[in-house]
């Protein structure tokens, strides 16, 4: 997952940023999270796609639901076979029920409320009850037999007739009925379209060394998503005027009275979400065995020129995480723009966005590479997001900067992570709890900077080798950091894991400092990343009338003169600001002659 508003800007320090943009904030047009200038490349061709996939999962689910559309619920009914591939017997077996989450407003998870709250004042017929909803599960039995369960707190726990001992199978029937709640939350819907993450329940981990599951509920300030990758037969029964996004293999057949099924299998699959809309177009390509579709809103001209584009751009990273990681396993791999603001969300097999702007540069996206980054790390290589994000976060983040260093892009590359000297008294393996509302410093600043210190430590060419074995390791399983730390140490030897081990454990990490940016490099690095924006800014409103303040900066950072007309009627109080926003712009401006 990554907040799309944090921009190249957020690679620069608070005071810089705050110092030099107060001024065009207020009088300049806002930018945005896709802009900049660059052309996309041909995407390269992709890597044979791994066909054969690791020993059957030990999860199977068989779900049949139905959608009713005009008040928003569902009913379902999934059958779930289990294969106990721990050394204990168990008593019960424990779902995370996380549509539950949606029960009231304090148990939601916060990265919405604002725009739960946006929506709720453009829609005020909306009651506070219409942004809730739930899950309720009506019955569970398995061999025919009703099982004695519980449903509390976002977990579901079922008593077993008879222990199931370590190697054995039990299939399960769950029957369940679901409120999808109105606004912005993971699951939701929102004028024509639905976001479907959490639905179902789903099998909690359980941990042999704990002897027990993991029921903790959805966290309310960052994410949980902690789950064993499983083999997904999936039935939706839909209207048939909808397009339904969701991972796998989709085929779709009529059943009447307006109505279709949309069927998808999907084999070592970390979690099934779905997506749907009446108004959704498709772009789809296939190259070289993998085909990447795009589900859109056909709302602007040209949208499908620029779709093509993301298309392309998702073929290059594919490619190049393939290379460096590990092949992509799967044929298909699904984007879908929704109508999320300021987050994109990552999913196995499947990525959602925000709505993509008419002058949006795939090539420049950074979010969006990030997402694509996470099909490895998250999808395929899995952790508890709940106590380890770093593992996932960390290393998206480290990804897309990799992939923007070898495409040639030096703003977005590996300058970014140097351009960092500050220092945090959080460790970077720090709990969702622990951190906070610091999530983005701490896992994603923190973390991609501890991982680009081994990798200029011990060279491309070995970190790559490691990245791999790595992989190999744990393809469709759930990583740990002491894992990471063996197979650091199996690989690349006891003074990397030592010197990685601190740089995650211990508060305040820095970058060493021959890795940093010198103070002239900082400069000239700052200067390019405003130039950037404004240009990019300027580019996505060409008609912008030349007195604004922003086409004013955009010129003076391109060289040309600048001149400063001050009051001298004006009260102490004007006065001081004036001499404020003087050094602010000189500051700002400075960068540019310092450069020259």
């Amino acid at each position: 997952m990554m907040n799309s508003w944090k921009s190249r800007t957020a690679n620069l320090t608070k005071k810089t940023i705050i110092g030099s943009l107060a001024l065009t904030l207020a009088a300049g047009p806002v930018i945005g999270p896709r802009s900049t200038a660059a052309t996309a490349a041909p995407a390269s061709t992709i890597s044979p796609i791994v066909v054969d996939m690791e020993a059957q999962a030990p999860i199977h689910y068989d779900i049949q639901a139905r959608l009713n559309e005009k008040d928003m619920t569902m009913q379902g009914s999934s059958r779930i076979t289990y294969r106990n591939t721990s050394q204990d017997t168990l008593s019960e077996l424990v779902f995370h029920t996380y549509a539950d989450a949606n029960r009231s407003a304090s148990t939601q998870t916060s990265m919405f409320k604002r725009s739960n709250e946006e929506i709720c004042k453009n829609h005020p017929d909306k009651k506070p009850e219409d942004f809730l909803g739930g899950i309720d599960i009506e019955s569970v039995n398995a061999s025919g037999q009703a099982l004695d369960f519980s449903n509390k707190e976002q977990a579901l726990t079922v008593q077993l007739k008879e222990p199931l001992r370590p190697g054995g199978s039990i299939t399960v029937q769950l029957d369940f009925s679901l409120k999808i709640p109105y606004g912005s939350q993971r699951l939701s819907y929102y004028q024509d379209m639905i976001n479907g993450a959490h639905w179902y329940p789903v099998m909690s981990v359980y941990d042999e060394h704990k002897h027990q599951w993991n029921a903790a509920p959805y966290s309310t300030t960052f994410e949980t998503d902690y789950y064993t990758s499983a083999d997904y037969d999936v039935q939706f029964n839909v209207p048939d005027s909808y397009e339904v996004a969701m991972p796998g293999t989709i085929t779709s057949r009529e059943v009447g009275n307006g109505r279709k099924v949309v069927s998808a299998a999907a084999e070592n699959t970390r979690e099934f979400v779905f997506f749907a809309s009446p108004n959704f177009k498709v772009d789809s390509v296939t190259r070289d065995g993998l085909t990447i579709e795009y589900f859109y809103l056909d709302n602007q001209p040209d949208k499908k020129q620029i779709i093509d584009r993301y298309i392309d751009q998702a073929f290059k990273a594919i490619q190049f995480f393939g290379d460096k990681y590990g092949a992509y396993p799967y044929p298909d791999f699904r984007i879908v723009e929704t109508y999320v603001e300021g987050v994109a969300i990552e999913y196995s097999r499947i990525i959602q966005m925000g709505q993509v702007q008419g002058q949006a540069d795939p090539a420049q996206d950074t979010v969006f590479v990030h997402e694509i980054a996470h099909q490895w790390f998250h999808s395929l290589i899995g952790n508890d997001s709940e106590t380890a994000s770093f593992l996932d976060e960390g290393f998206a983040d480290f990804s897309r900067v990799y992939f923007s260093e070898k495409q040639g892009d030096k703003l977005n590359g590996f300058t970014s992570i140097r351009f960092d000297d500050t220092s945090l008294k959080l460790p970077i393996v720090s709990t969702n709890d622990e951190v906070g509302d610091m999530a983005s410093p701490v896992y994603y600043d923190k973390g991609r900077q501890a991982i680009y210190q081994l990798y200029r430590s011990v060279g491309e060419e070995k970190f790559d080798r490691l990245m791999r074995e790595y992989f190999k390791r744990y393809v469709y399983k759930n990583a740990t950091i002491e894992g990471l730390l063996q197979t650091i140490d199996d690989v690349l030897g006891k003074e990397a894991r030592n010197e990685m081990s601190a740089a995650l454990y211990q508060p305040g990490f820095m970058l060493k400092p021959e890795y940093q940016l010198t103070e002239e490099e900082k400069t000239a690095y700052m200067h390019d990343q405003f130039q950037l924006l404004y240009q990019s800014a300027l580019t996505q409103i060409p008609d912008l009338p030349y007195e604004t303040m922003s086409r004013i900066m955009d010129k003076a950072l391109q060289g040309e003169p600048l001149s400063i007309v001050l009051s001298d009627q004006v009260s102490r109080r004007t006065r001081k600001q004036q001499e404020t926003m003087v050094s602010q712009l000189a500051a700002f401006l400075d960068l540019k002659r310092r450069e020259v």
